[in-house]
C-alpha cells in the first residue's frame, strides 16, 4: 500500500507540477481582455510583398487566458506563389463553421502570446502543400465541432492536416492538447507520420514515433520522451531537453525556393 500511495503521489505531481509552473512562472496572463490583448505581427513568416514563391507555415501559440497554463492554440498558414497574402487555416470556438480559412497575418501574436514556427516550406514543396491542404479542407470531419477538451479543437484540426499532407513533416508540441483526439478511431499515425498511436477520445492514450518520441496521454495531459531534443515532456510546459532542434524561422532563400 505504501508503494501505491508514493506512486499515486509521484503521478498526481508529475501531471500537476507542470500547469502549476505555468501558473506562477510561464508568464501566463489569466486575467487577460482579449479586446485589448496584443494581436501584432511577431516578424515570422516570409514578407509576401518579397516573397514570390508559395509559402506554408505550421504556428502554436499558447492558448488566451488560464487555457494557456495548459495548451497550446496551433494553425497553419499559406502563401500560394505570387500571392501578395496569407491566408491562415484554424479553427477556434467561436466561429461558425469552427473551421475558418481568411486572410490575415500568419504569425501575429495569439492574444498577447508570441507564437511559435514549427515548420516552414517554400517553392515547389510549398505548392504542393497548398494543393494538398485547398483539397482537403473541405473533408476536414469535425467543421462544425469544438470542443476545448478533449477535442475535436484547434489542434485535433492541425494533427490532422499534417497527417493527410505529406510535405507536412512535423510534430506538434506535446502541450497542443487535442491532437491526440482521433474522433471515432482509435489507432492512427502520429501526426508526424513517423509512428504509431493510441487514443481513447483523446483522454487517455499512447504514442511512439521517431518525431513525437514516446508520449503517455492521461486526460489530455501528456509525459513523454523526447530522444531528439534529449528531453522529457511534462504537461502544461512541453518539452525540457538539452538540444534545440527545427527549421530555420526566416525569410525563404533563393535555394530554398528552387529546391523540392
Amino acid at each position: 500500500m505504501p508503494k501505491l500511495l508514493v506512486g499515486v503521489v509521484i503521478m498526481i505531481l508529475l501531471l500537476a507540477g507542470g500547469p502549476l509552473y505555468m501558473w506562477g512562472f510561464g508568464g501566463i496572463d489569466t486575467r487577460g481582455d482579449w479586446r485589448s490583448a496584443d494581436r501584432s505581427s511577431m516578424g515570422l513568416a516570409p514578407d509576401p510583398g518579397q516573397t514570390h514563391q508559395a509559402v506554408v507555415q505550421v504556428y502554436s501559440a499558447r492558448a488566451f487566458n488560464w487555457r494557456g497554463i495548459f495548451a497550446v492554440h496551433s494553425w497553419v498558414a499559406t502563401k500560394p506563389q505570387g500571392a501578395a497574402h496569407y491566408t491562415v487555416h484554424q479553427v477556434t470556438g467561436w466561429g461558425h463553421p469552427a473551421l475558418s480559412s481568411r486572410i490575415g497575418g500568419p504569425d501575429r501574436a495569439w492574444f498577447g502570446s508570441q507564437p511559435t514556427v514549427h515548420t516552414t516550406l517554400c517553392g515547389r514543396a510549398a505548392e504542393r502543400a497548398i494543393e494538398h491542404i485547398e483539397t482537403l479542407l473541405p473533408d476536414y470531419p469535425h467543421r462544425d465541432r469544438y470542443r476545448a477538451w478533449p477535442g475535436p479543437n484547434s489542434n485535433t484540426f492541425v494533427a490532422w492536416l499534417i497527417r493527410e499532407v505529406p510535405e507536412l513533416d512535423v510534430a506538434l508540441p506535446s502541450s497542443a492538447i487535442g491532437k491526440d483526439y482521433l474522433g471515432e478511431g482509435m489507432f492512427a499515425p502520429t501526426p508526424s507520420g513517423t509512428g504509431v498511436q493510441f487514443s481513447l477520445g483523446g483522454v487517455l492514450g499512447a504514442a511512439v514515433g521517431l518525431r513525437e518520441g514516446v508520449e503517455l496521454n492521461l486526460a489530455g495531459l501528456v509525459l513523454g520522451i523526447d530522444p531528439a531534443a534529449l528531453g522529457i515532456k511534462l504537461p502544461g510546459i512541453g518539452t525540457l531537453g538539452l538540444l534545440t532542434y527545427g527549421q530555420p524561422q526566416g525569410e525563404c532563400s533563393a535555394v530554398a525556393g528552387a529546391s523540392d
